[in-house]
């Protein structure tokens, strides 16, 4: 998915690495300035008046379709659903901090929210990115099913709190498309030596098969794609890809997207704020967040639907499914790492075993629920011609 590993980020680090709150404060720099603007536009008076102005931080560009629109839109609903009470500003990445700096603010009391990726995380802890999209894992629902109702949210607290932030499931983006490829790909040898962007765990399951792998922002996959420094690239999805362009510089599109079935953004509260609210106003935020969970994921398979059919139509691209004994190689290359990935710490070890006893429950439901079904869709209506 997104990937802003090159994004300009200010230099807020102590020594270890850790995020430094005074030195971002105090530090000069068109972040600390940032900072201070954001600080002024909220008056002290409003709280007299019983209002909080909350700041939160984002890891996607302004104005970007979906992701941002989604913060936007989650900011917007806690104000309303809080008659005003808690008044929310959005801010871009780079405009109060820099896309992969929103954990740390939060977790300082910089910022008062994030809306982000937990995967972006996984250098604090690999149990992150379990919360957010892992190869041949969850779909959407699933992951709402884990968290909501098979113990998860339980697991997300227990590691997130241990770094002062309450972590809720605010956005989905479904399931993921392959990627956008220059030439065409038979079996697992066509990835040996192919030169793939794609972050997170899914990047690690396509170094096993012996691909390159490269990290890119968004903004460097067109030009990179047109010189020839990479020979694929995923995104997001038919939506998202097309606003992007990936279409006008490739003529292969792979489906389905193993390493994102349903990857989550979550919205991370600062835990002290989190506790400082009433039982009501928490239970206004996990609705609020809930809501558009649901809300996001119906807009992007919406959207996602009218793309794929513009592509479709578009005599230049052909749309392939990945055949078989790649996605069955994909299938155990994950397997693996996701292992690896489970058993790095105890914390982490709790959360891949849940995890994975969960997705056993739930694979055979949906193998006779929603695979049953769909089948059954596809050959009666594929029978009507």
């Amino acid at each position: 998915m997104l990937g802003f590993a090159t994004m300009a980020r200010a230099s807020h680090r102590r020594g270890d690495g850790s995020f430094d709150r005074r030195k971002f404060l105090l530090g000069g720099g068109a972040a600390a300035g940032a900072a201070a603007g954001a600080a002024a536009a909220f008056p002290t008076p409003a709280i007299s008046q019983g209002i909080r102005e909350l700041k939160l931080v984002t890891s996607w560009p302004k104005g970007l379709a979906g992701l941002g629109a989604s913060a936007e839109r989650m900011g917007r609903s806690i104000t309303d659903a809080s008659g005003g009470r808690l008044r929310v500003k959005v801010f871009g990445a780079g405009e109060m901090v820099s896309a992969f700096e929103a954990f740390d603010a939060v977790s300082a009391g910089v910022a008062d929210m994030y809306h982000s990726a937990e995967y972006y995380w996984e250098a604090k802890s690999p149990g992150f990115s379990f919360f957010a999209a892992v190869p041949f894992g969850f779909t959407a629902d699933e992951m709402a099913a884990w968290i909501h109702f098979g113990g998860g949210q339980q697991l997300w607290d227990e590691l997130s709190a241990g770094f002062g932030v309450k972590g809720l499931l605010s956005t989905n983006t479904g399931v993921q498309m392959g990627g956008w490829f220059t030439k065409e790909v038979h079996g697992p040898d066509s990835y040996k030596g192919l030169r793939y962007r794609m972050p997170g765990l899914g990047g690690e399951v396509l170094r096993r098969l012996g691909s390159v792998v490269v990290a890119l922002p968004g903004g460097e996959i067109i030009p990179a794609l047109k010189s020839g420094a990479i020979d694929a690239s995923e995104w997001v999805g038919p939506w998202n890809d097309l606003v992007l362009g990936l279409h006008k510089v490739s003529k292969y599109y792979y489906y389905p997207g193993f390493h994102e079935p349903g990857t989550v953004l979550s919205t991370g509260v600062n835990k002290k704020l989190w506790d400082s609210f009433s039982g009501e106003d928490r239970k206004m935020l996990a609705t609020v967040a809930a809501a558009e969970y649901t809300t996001s994921l119906a807009e992007f398979n919406a959207n996602n639907a009218r793309a794929l059919r513009q592509l479709a139509d578009d005599k230049s691209i052909e749309i392939r499914r990945f055949d078989d004994a790649l996605l069955e190689a994909l299938g155990r290359a994950s397997e693996e790492v996701v292992a690896e990935i489970g058993h790095k710490d105890p914390m982490t070890r709790r959360i891949y075993e849940s995890y994975i006893a969960f997705r056993g429950l739930s694979q055979r439901w949906a193998e006779l629920a929603e695979r049953g079904f769909l089948n059954a869709r596809h050959s009666t209506l594929a029978s009507k011609g």
